[in-house]
C-alpha cells in the first residue's frame, strides 16, 4: 500500500485531469491535523458519496468533533470520488485516502462509514474496494481496519450483515468512545478473558474482538448472529450464535444532548449546504405513520435557547458563513423557536445573517416566528403537507385543514417571500387518483393566495415524492405502488398543474430500489454485491441509476423483487430486523397501523402519552438527566408562546 507521500506525489500528476480537484486535496479551513505517529487509536470517517454532501452532514461532523477530542486518538475524513477520479485512482492504483494526512483507509484501526439512506449501499462497497480492504466481513483479518456502520438505515442492518464488521443502532457520541476503547485495548491484548493459541492467534483476535464489540450497549455485530427462514421465505428468527451477543440490541440514545460542534470545516468546493448548522432538538412527538425518523430518535430532546445562541455565534465567528440552520426534525415545534430567532437578530443586528429552519410544521408556525424569520429571510419558505385530503391526512397522522396551508401561506406571501415550497408524497396506504388531483387543486390555491398578495411574483416549488414503507414504523407491513400506479399519479400531477407551479417527482425506479432494499433481509446481501459487482453504484443519482442490473442480480440469485415491494405483510409476520429494538413496542407500532386503517389521529404525545415504550425502557438514564430537556407528557413544559396557524 502507498505512503501518503507517495500518494501527495501521484495526486499531483492527476487532478488537474478531474473535475474539482478540490474535492480530493484536503486541507480546509477548520479541518483538524493529529500526529499520526503519536496517537493511538485512527479513526477514519467515510461518506459513501461524493464530497460535495458528504461535508455536509450533520452526523459525520458530530463524530468528528467528538473523537478529536481525545488526545489518544484522531479522526479523519474520506467520500467517495467522483466517476472521472475513481477511474483516474484505479488506473494510477491510488487507494482511497483520507484528506487530513493522506494515508489510505487500510493504514486506520476503524472506518465508521455514515449510511443515512439505502441507496448508499452499493457506494458503500465501492469505497472499500477503492481502499483495498476485502468487502466481506469473513475475508478480513486483524491486519484491516474495523469496519462500522452507523445512520438510518441501521435500524435494518440485514442487507448489509456481510459486509459490515459492527453497526451502531441509535446515537453515536457516547458509544464511539466505548468502541475506541475496546479496540484500543484489544490492540494491547488487555480485553478481558482475552487468551490467544500460537496456531490460531490470527483467527482469534478478530473473534474476540467481535465478542467484546457485542457487548457493548446499541452495537450489533452481524457474523455473531443466523438467521432461519419459514417455508414462504419471511423470517422464523434470527439468534445470536455466542452468549456476548444479546437477543435483541437496544438502540443507543444520549440522554443529555452534549455540546454542538461548532468549528466546521469550510468546505473547498461549494457543498449542498454552505452554512453553520446547530442542532436544537433531536426527536419528534408529532407521529406521522411514514415517518422512519419520527420513530426512530424518540425521545424529544431539545437544547436551551442559550446554548443553541452560543453555538451559533461560535459557528459564524469559526467559519465565515452568511446562512445558520437551525435543525430538527420539526424546527417550529421547538419550544424556544421564537425566542432564538429573536435573540439571533439582536446579537447580529448589523450583519446579513440568514435564517434556514429547514422543517416547518403548519400547525405550529406562529405569526410572531414568522415575523422574526422576515429580518433574517433566506430564499424560501418550505412546509410539509405531505398529503391534501382529510381522508389522507388520518391515515398518515398528519391532520391539518386546508384552511391550515391557505392561512400560513397567505401570510408567508404577506410578509414578503415570493416563493414556498410545498413536500407532498403520493403512494400513500389506500390512496386514489382523487387524493393526488387534491394535490393539485390545492396547490393551485395556495398559488393563488400568493398572486392576491404579491402578484406574479409569487411562485410556488411542489416537491411529490413516492411513499416508501420503511421498517420500525407503523406502515412497515404495507406494499408499495406498483410502476403502473406510480406512473399514473405522477402523470395527472404532470398533466394538471398550471403555470407557476415548478414540480419535481421522484422516479419511480428509485423508490424500488429503496423499497427492496429498506425492508430486505440477509438474502439481499448476495443481491447487493452482484448488482455492485456488474456496475451498479450511484443509486441515488438518477443519471447513473441502473436498474437492469439490480433485476439481473435478483435473477442470478432466484429471488423475487415484488417479495420485498408489492407484498403486503402478514399481521404476525415476523420482520428481518425484530431483534433491533428502537425501544418502541412492535405492540404499539401495530396499533397505530390498525387505527391508519380507521382513519384514526393520534395527537401530539407532548400532549398524551400513548405508552410507546420510551419512557419505561429508557427510565433509569431519564432519572439519571432530569432536566427540561426531556420533551414527554410528565415533564408539562410545552409552551404557550406557539399560536396555532388556525388563529392566524
Amino acid at each position: 500500500m502507498l505512503t501518503p507521500n507517495q500518494i501527495e506525489a501521484r495526486l499531483e500528476r492527476v487532478l488537474l485531469t478531474v473535475q474539482k480537484p478540490g474535492r480530493y486535496v484536503g486541507g480546509e479551513y477548520n479541518a483538524i491535523h493529529k500526529d499520526w505517529d503519536a496517537i493511538q487509536t485512527k479513526v477514519a470517517f467515510l461518506f459513501p458519496d461524493i464530497y460535495d454532501l458528504g461535508v455536509s452532514n450533520v452526523g459525520l461532523k458530530i463524530l468528528y468533533d467528538q473523537i478529536n477530542q481525545r488526545d489518544d486518538a484522531l479522526a479523519e475524513r474520506a467520500y467517495l470520488p467522483w466517476l472521472d477520479f475513481e477511474e483516474v485512482m484505479r488506473e494510477n492504483e491510488i487507494p482511497l485516502y483520507a484528506l487530513e494526512s493522506k494515508h489510505p483507509l487500510v493504514d486506520f484501526d476503524i472506518i465508521g462509514i455514515t449510511i443515512p439512506y439505502e441507496t448508499l449501499y452499493t457506494n458503500t462497497l465501492n469505497a472499500l474496494d477503492l481502499s483495498g480492504i476485502p468487502l466481506k466481513t469473513a475475508d478480513r483479518g486483524p491486519e484491516h481496519p474495523l469496519i462500522i456502520a452507523g445512520g438510518h438505515t441501521c435500524t435494518n442492518p440485514e442487507p448489509m450483515h456481510l459486509f459490515i464488521d459492527a453497526y451502531v443502532v441509535g446515537e453515536g457520541e457516547e458509544v464511539i468512545h466505548d468502541i475506541v476503547n475496546t479496540v484500543a485495548s484489544w490492540k494491547v491484548g488487555k480485553l478481558e478473558g482475552q487468551t490467544f493459541e500460537p496456531s490460531n492467534i490470527q483467527t482469534l483476535k478478530r473473534s474476540e474482538l467481535f465478542r467484546a464489540l457485542a457487548q457493548i450497549p446499541g452495537v450489533y455485530v452481524p457474523s455473531l448472529y443466523e438467521a432461519h427462514y419459514m417455508d414462504d421465505d419471511t423470517i422464523a428468527e434470527v439468534i445470536p450464535l455466542v452468549e456476548e451477543a444479546p437477543a435483541r440490541v437496544l438502540k443507543r440514545i444520549v440522554a443529555k444532548l452534549p455540546p454542538p460542534p461548532t468549528n466546521f470545516i469550510v468546505p473547498n468546493v461549494k457543498s449542498v449546504h454552505n452554512r453553520a448548522t446547530v442542532e436544537v432538538m433531536r426527536g419528534c412527538t408529532r407521529g406521522c405513520r411514514f415517518c422512519h425518523a419520527g420513530f426512530t430518535t424518540r425521545p424529544v430532546r431539545e437544547r436551551s435557547v442559550e446554548e443553541v445562541l452560543e453555538a451559533a455565534t461560535k459557528a459564524i465567528e469559526s467559519t465565515g458563513f452568511e446562512e445558520v440552520s437551525f435543525l430538527s426534525l420539526s424546527s417550529s415545534d421547538y419550544t424556544g423557536i421564537t425566542e432564538l430567532v429573536q435573540k439571533v437578530s439582536d446579537r447580529f443586528p448589523d450583519e446579513k445573517l440568514s435564517v434556514s429552519l429547514p422543517s416547518l410544521r403548519i400547525e405550529s408556525v406562529s405569526i410572531d416566528l414568522m415575523e422574526g424569520l422576515k429580518k433574517r429571510r433566506s430564499a424560501g419558505f418550505t412546509l410539509a403537507p405531505e398529503a391534501a385530503t382529510e381522508r389522507m391526512r388520518r391515515i398518515i397522522n398528519k391532520f391539518i385543514t386546508d384552511e391550515q396551508l391557505l392561512d400560513t401561506a397567505r401570510e408567508i406571501y404577506q410578509r414578503g417571500w415570493t416563493t414556498i415550497k410545498l413536500y407532498f408524497m403520493i403512494g400513500h396506504p389506500s390512496e386514489t387518483l382523487e387524493d393526488v388531483q387534491a394535490i393539485v387543486d390545492l396547490s393551485k390555491k395556495v398559488l393563488a393566495e400568493g398572486r392576491k398578495a404579491i402578484g406574479g411574483k409569487a411562485k410556488l416549488n411542489l416537491n411529490v415524492g413516492t411513499f416508501a414503507p420503511k421498517p420500525q414504523t407503523a406502515f412497515q407491513w404495507v406494499s408499495v405502488d406498483t410502476f403502473e400506479q406510480i406512473n399514473e399519479k405522477q402523470d395527472l400531477l404532470k398533466r394538471e398543474l398550471g403555470r407557476g407551479i415548478k414540480l419535481s417527482w421522484t422516479d419511480p425506479e428509485d423508490t424500488v430500489i429503496e423499497s427492496f432494499l429498506s425492508r430486505g433481509d440477509r438474502r439481499l446481501a448476495d443481491v447487493i454485491y452482484t448488482a455492485w459487482k456488474n456496475g451498479a453504484k450511484f443509486d441515488a443519482w438518477g443519471d447513473q441509476r441502473r436498474y437492469e442490473i439490480w433485476m439481473d442480480a435478483f435473477a442470478e440469485h432466484n429471488l423475487d423483487p415484488t417479495f420485498y415491494t408489492h407484498r403486503q405483510r402478514r399481521v404476525d409476520e415476523i420482520f428481518p430486523w425484530e431483534h433491533i429494538s428502537t425501544a418502541v413496542h412492535k405492540k404499539f407500532i401495530f396499533q397505530d397501523y390498525q387505527q391508519s386503517l380507521e382513519g384514526e389521529i393520534r395527537v401530539d404525545c407532548r400532549e398524551q402519552c400513548f405508552a410507546c415504550g420510551i419512557l419505561p425502557i429508557f427510565k433509569d438514564i431519564r432519572r439519571e438527566n432530569p432536566g427540561k430537556g426531556w420533551m414527554c407528557p410528565e415533564v408539562k413544559t410545552r409552551k404557550k408562546k406557539i399560536i396555532k396557524t388556525s388563529s392566524l
